[in-house]
């Protein structure tokens, strides 16, 4: 909402400076986004007449002209504007002016001495261009300051609106809310003094009347449609950011600026027979003042008479029906429609209008008919004609439900003591009818304000009038003590510090995520699906963090990042059990080199064991096992489940070779991804005694079948628990020469230890020989 301050304070006057005034509607809740002044610094500068003017004697161009500037003598002015004529009236700058870019001082042009400079627009920064000297009005007083005549100290003030302050967008919104801040007084609407004097009325009917509960109409004929719009409405029209277009049409901008009512004219004898209030019939469409031709839907409101629809009811009229120079009677509308009818009809239209900005957020509906009169009084005194009764149609108004307002929730909420008398005085500031019971107030919002329907919005009413800055910081008075941490349950914060230790970095992507990725990466074709998407990309719910992390690779990629090891921490959704589950996840990949470069080691990429060594070092010094499996995401051939306790906690692979095309990746991206709650529950340290005695090795070398896996005589050995067996591990994999064809060596390291004997050579036979037992259960023979 833009306006200019002069415009305002002509509705109300408090006694604060531009600057004041700005920062008190910023801590109100209206922010104020810019203040500029509608003119560049400049002094010196007058009315001037022209009383005579003369040919250079030395230049074909130039005149020598005498200027009254209300001065006992007038000044002699070289001058080589072509619009310059005896007896008018132009700004003129005196001797010692300073203007943007120029001083004036006293020089001869061409022999003849100049005693000032008489200005245009452009030499004023008042436009970029112009074509002559800028022409003022002949009432305008000689010798008078030309930044007074013009009102140029003026400052234009631009607001940002919250949606539900509709009740300011217009001059006497902001005025009626200064005016409840600062006390000054608010300078009533103009009233009409005009009478009806047309017997000429235009029937209205109302078939949509909960869509349109309200519409008023009048017939004004005889106008002047060429008559000139006053100067001082172009002004304020203006620097309100609207063009003037004609004296008609002024008029109803003017009070749209003014009251917050959108109004339209209609040409009278462009109509057809009566008007209704309808919604669009099928195949109906209507060519719009914007040119515009539109095809309207079922649920689109319509002024239309026996023809046809004539405008787009709250959103912009029709091309076919509005005024031009030729139009002598019009009819002037103003309603108010439903904001639930009009909101988001411009937006599908593609494109937007003042009058559906106010519509869409709610307009004052006890003054529709008060817009009505101030326009045709403002009609009648610029452009003539006669006025005709009020053609009005009423139906069920919104209800103003009261609301209860507690002085002991006030404290509550705001923290402050205020008594029941100061909130009845910002009560009655603000306009509001209420009942006062001890400290309790019902209160019923006025007609203008949309956004009152619970307690908390009272209270931010006396909070913002009775000042944001009022309100003192107290110290926090609350018993606060440290959350406890179970020592079983990781910190989020350790497992991030983990994850930046094995040189990743943390991405954070959003959870709607592209239908393609769940259906490619996860092969889900029933997403978690929107209702009101953000944007067509963003329209189902991530059931994977896979998605997030290549597109931020691809991002780091493009930048030239040609190491990229990325990880996040977020929440996966899926349909479960007839509802939706949220899982959170931790998931990473690695791309590029294995290592940063550097001289101490070969240059090679990173593979499935780099990242499977970064997967185990988080569940140190649990133990994870490994079972190939096929992920959609994948390489076929390179893809695994983890497993913790024999519990599928997670995936590990490396992205299928149709997805690294699709996605443009030059090379292999490994990744992972692990439930969090296996990742944060941890084993409590226990304690236990330190051997004084040293450990015995034995190496155990079995010929096992080549489908056999490792890991699974890995763990059954760990599982037979063999006394004094303290640690076991897998240390080679022999397959060549001297072994049978589908066969292949595994070399267990078993190191066994007491904590209060040494070992005799019997009890480290007898578990050995058990282990060794548990080996040729699964098939394993022992290698000669």
């Amino acid at each position: 909402m833009k306006f200019s301050e002069s415009w305002l304070r002509a509705l109300v006057n408090p006694s604060l400076s531009s600057e004041a005034l700005s920062h008190l509607l910023t801590m109100a809740g209206l922010e104020v986004e810019e203040r500029v002044g509608v003119a560049p610094a400049f002094d010196k500068v007058v009315v001037g007449l022209v009383l005579s003017k003369e040919k250079h004697p030395d230049a074909d161009r130039l005149n020598l002209l005498s200027v009254d500037v209300g001065q006992p003598e007038p000044l002699a002015i070289v001058c080589g504007a072509q619009n310059v004529v005896v007896g008018m009236k132009a700004p003129c700058a005196l001797v010692g002016a300073k203007l943007p870019g120029i001083e004036i001082k006293q020089a001869k042009v061409r022999g003849i001495a100049s005693f000032g400079m008489m200005c245009s627009e452009k030499e004023l920064g008042l436009a970029e261009e112009s074509a002559g000297l800028m022409v003022l009005a002949e009432d305008a007083v000689v010798g008078q300051s030309i930044r007074e005549h013009l009102d140029l100290d003026d400052q234009l003030f631009t607001l940002k609106l919250t949606p539900n302050r509709s009740d300011c967008l217009s001059l006497y919104g902001i005025a009626r809310e200064v005016a409840a801040l600062t006390g000054a007084s608010l300078q009533a609407v103009p009233q009409a003094t005009f009478k009806p004097t047309a017997a000429q009325a235009r029937k209205v009917s109302v078939a949509a009347s909960a869509a349109c509960p309200r519409y008023t109409g009048r017939v004004i004929s005889g106008v002047n449609a060429r008559a000139a719009t006053p100067a001082w409405m172009v002004q304020r029209l203006e620097r309100c950011g609207l063009r003037s277009i004609s004296a008609l049409v002024d008029v109803t901008n003017y009070v749209l600026l003014e009251l917050g009512q959108p109004l339209h004219a209609f040409d009278l004898n462009k109509l057809n027979g009566d008007l209704d209030v309808r919604f669009a019939r099928a195949g109906e469409k209507l060519k719009l003042l914007n040119e515009q031709t539109v095809d309207l839907q079922d649920d689109m409101l319509v002024i239309a008479d026996t023809k046809g629809a004539v405008a787009l009811a709250g959103v912009m009229g029709g091309a076919d029906s509005a005024v031009d120079d030729a139009t002598t009677d019009i009819f002037l509308e103003s309603a108010f429609f439903a904001p639930g009818v009009i909101v988001g009809k411009s937006r599908r239209l593609g494109f937007g209008s003042d009058s559906s900005y106010r519509f869409e957020r709610g307009v004052d509906f006890a003054a529709t008919q008060i817009a009505l009169d101030r326009a045709t009084q403002l009609i009648l005194d610029i452009c003539g004609g006669q006025a005709g009764a009020v053609t009005e149609v009423q139906s069920a108004l919104p209800v103003r439900h009261a609301v209860k307002l507690r002085t002991s929730r006030v404290l509550r909420v705001l923290g402050i003591a205020l008594v029941a008398d100061e909130i009845a005085q910002i009560l009655s500031r603000l306009g509001m009818v209420f009942q006062q019971r001890g400290d309790e107030f019902m209160v019923t919002p006025p007609s203008y304000r949309f956004d009152i329907a619970i307690e908390e919005d009272l209270i931010e009413e006396v909070a913002r009038v009775h000042g944001y800055e009022k309100i003192q910081p107290t110290p926090i008075q609350a018993r606060m003590s440290i959350l406890p941490l179970a020592e079983a349950q990781r910190p989020l914060a350790k497992l991030r510090q983990s994850m930046v230790l094995r040189d990743y970095q943390e991405a954070i992507n959003y959870a709607f995520v592209e239908a393609a990725w769940e259906r490619d990466l996860c092969g889900n074709a029933a997403p978690v699906a929107l209702k009101n998407p953000i944007a067509s990309q963003m329209s189902v719910m991530r059931s994977t963090l896979l998605g997030g992390l290549l597109g931020a690779l691809r991002t780091n990629l493009a930048r030239k990042q040609l190491r990229v090891r990325l990880f996040e921490i977020g929440g996966c959704f899926a349909h479960e059990a007839g509802g939706y589950m949220q899982h959170e996840r931790l998931a990473g990949l690695a791309y590029g080199a294995a290592l940063s470069e550097q001289w101490g080691a070969a240059t090679r990429n990173a593979d499935f064991y780099d990242v499977k060594g970064d997967v185990e070092a988080l569940f140190a010094p649990r133990s994870l096992s490994f079972e190939a499996a096929v992920h959609p995401a994948s390489h076929p051939g390179r893809s695994a489940r983890i497993l913790l306790e024999g519990k599928a906690i997670g995936w590990i692979g490396e992205l299928h070779p149709q997805w690294q095309q699709q996605y443009d990746l030059p090379q292999a991206v490994v990744w992972f991804e692990v439930e969090l709650a296996a990742l944060m529950a941890v084993r409590v340290p226990v304690a236990s005694e330190v051997s004084k005695l040293p450990p015995v090795r034995r190496d155990l070398a079995v010929v096992v079948d080549e489908g056999v896996a490792a890991h699974s005589l890995l763990t059954a050995l760990q599982a037979d628990k063999a006394p004094f067996v303290v640690e076991l591990g897998l240390f080679d994999v022999y397959r060549s020469k001297g072994m049978e064809e589908g066969k292949k060596s595994l070399a267990f390291r078993v190191l066994l230890q007491d904590t209060q004997k040494t070992l005799t050579e019997n009890e480290i036979d007898n578990s050995i020989a058990r282990l060794l037992a548990v080996l040729q259960q699964h098939g394993a023979q022992m290698r000669v």
